[in-house]
């Protein structure tokens, strides 16, 4: 399940009051349980997957972007795989590791592993919002956010996409409030 995470320590986990500190960026956070079907576990359990094993997951969470199509008007969607042995992964990743927008909505369904989405608020404070398998969260377009794996090293999650060529980041020059102290993974922050 997620949680918030302030740069003065403070944590939320509780997801209606999730949903509510996100409410006024209108981020939308959901929780839909992960396939617990041998084989899509057996898949989730995996690092990488090929095309097939892809697909083979996609099918088995069909029922939630027939959802999307409906209510929101998605079209597409893919599964993005991310794991330690990627060959230049950190380089994907500092793509999205600095303040950006995006002109379209940027939709993830985290099927295993975890990751952080930054946010800033219209007064300027930050966040992060740890995401983890279950976990809906739909970043509007021209939101403020970041987006790191922190100190996770493996992902699986569905992106969904209305258009996906406004999907490239362009980005806001604001700095990161979180210091290496403050973040959720440092040794001296951990739980």
């Amino acid at each position: 399940m997620a949680r918030i995470i302030f740069t003065d320590g403070r944590q939320i986990h509780d997801l209606k009051q999730i949903q509510a500190t996100l409410a006024p960026l209108n981020v939308s956070l959901r929780y839909w349980p992960v396939p617990t079907d041998t084989d899509s576990q057996s898949l989730l359990a995996a690092k990488a997957l090929d095309d097939s094993q892809k697909t083979s997951l996609l099918q088995s969470v069909n029922h939630y972007f027939d959802q999307l199509k409906d209510e929101l008007g998605y079209t597409t969607r893919d599964m993005i795989v991310l794991h330690e042995d990627i060959p230049g992964l950190s380089d994907l990743l500092a793509k999205f590791e600095s303040i950006h927008t995006h002109a379209d909505d940027e939709v993830r369904y985290i099927l295993a592993g975890k990751g952080y989405f930054g946010f800033v608020t219209a007064d300027g404070e930050q966040f992060l919002v740890e995401v983890n398998a279950g976990d809906y969260i739909n970043v509007p377009a021209n939101a403020e956010h970041w987006f790191t794996l922190g100190d996770s090293s493996r992902i699986k999650a569905v992106r969904y996409f209305i258009d996906t060529s406004g999907w490239v980041p362009e980005y806001t020059q604001r700095q990161i409030q979180f210091t290496p102290e403050t973040l959720p993974w440092s040794a001296a922050t951990a739980d």
